[in-house]
């Protein structure tokens, strides 16, 4: 096992919520890197202040936007969000003084939403449409921003502040966290902007390092990086906040190795095996990110150093993933009773 570095909380003081974000640990996953014989290793981003991945990504656009002038004092930041990037947004913008206003699509969890507008903000939800479409939340949100006095469009999908984030911070912490041995990389595909920067900053230092997605079905990264195209169309996910639908700016700055599919079947046992063996309450874009980790160490072998990202926590998700109504309704009701639903990997 490598040297994984604890951070010392009563080292420091955090000055405010901003010098709170990162620094998060570095979960060994016991049970499974027991089954495979390589490492697997869960970087605990629900441990940010706004409990997601997407605070770094949050802080960094804004910061960047404070650099750039585009955001001003008693500005309002805009984004169109499935929910997470919003929360960051929103306490990062509370934190220095801004409104926040965010287009979501309807058919993303309420528990979100209901938080966005406890944090203050402007909830628009809007029909879900595909990118193409001038009514697609992303088009909406643009020219929402556009249409406010010092209004300021986040644009997380294709501003390279949200992998620059991820290549200043999320990286290095990696790279110290596992003294250096990390082996390889694997993540889903949001906006992209982890991927990208985390792929950059690792395969700078060592440029063996191998960088996966994960992929849920009905998402078109895995054709992406499988196929060099956005064509395969097979199926569909209740994953919410990845699951990328065309190439972004940040997706496109992503050194990626090679790509998996993981059908939700197997996402929720992985779901279920992570809070009753781990204690992890998550949602399950991060068991899609673990069941990629394993997928890899089963593939290649023993004896790996593997990370990946645990998103957020699961309590965002609990009117449908931790419903036994709806899973049973969605057929996503889990079995296992041990490791057996690794075959289906």
């Amino acid at each position: 096992m490598p040297n994984v570095i604890s951070p010392d909380f009563s080292a420091r003081i955090s000055p405010g919520l901003v010098a709170a974000i990162g620094h998060t640990s570095l979960i060994r996953l016991r049970h499974l890197s027991e089954a495979t014989g390589s490492e697997i290793l869960g970087k605990a981003e629900f441990q940010n202040p706004g409990g997601s991945v997407k605070d770094r990504a949050a802080l960094a656009l804004i910061e960047d936007a404070e650099k750039s002038g585009a955001l001003r004092p008693g500005g309002t930041i805009v984004e169109g969000t499935a929910g997470n990037t919003g929360i960051g947004l929103a306490l990062v913008g509370l934190s220095k003084g801004y409104r926040s206003l965010f287009i979501v699509p309807d058919n993303f969890s309420h528990e979100k939403t209901d938080l966005l507008k406890t944090l203050g903000a402007e909830v628009r939800r809007v029909p879900p449409k595909p990118y193409k479409d001038q009514e697609n939340y992303q088009h909406i949100a643009r020219r929402t921003a556009e249409s406010i006095p010092g209004g300021w469009w986040a644009n997380q999908f294709d501003n390279p502040a949200n992998l620059d984030g991820h290549y200043r911070t999320t990286g290095p912490e990696i790279w110290s966290q596992t003294d250096g041995k990390v082996s390889a990389f694997v993540a889903s595909i949001g906006s992209g902007g982890t991927i990208a920067g985390v792929s950059r900053f690792l395969k700078e230092r060592n440029p063996a390092i191998r960088t996966v997605v994960a992929d849920p079905l009905g998402a078109a990264m895995w054709s992406w990086f499988k196929h060099g195209h956005t064509d395969f169309d097979d199926g569909d996910s209740h994953a919410e906040g990845i699951g990328q639908g065309r190439v972004t700016k940040n997706v496109a700055a992503a050194l990626v190795d090679d790509a998996f599919r993981i059908a939700d079947p197997v996402a929720v046992e992985f779901v279920y095996h992570l809070l009753r063996a781990e204690g992890l309450y998550l949602g399950l874009s991060s068991a899609i990110n673990v069941a990629g980790a394993v997928k890899l160490a089963r593939d290649r072998g023993p004896g790996q150093v593997i990370v990946t990202i645990l998103c957020d926590g699961g309590a965002r998700y609990a009117s449908k993933l931790f419903n036994p109504v709806w899973l049973k309704e969605q057929n996503l009701t889990p079995r296992a009773t041990g490791l057996e639903f690794l075959s289906q990997l």
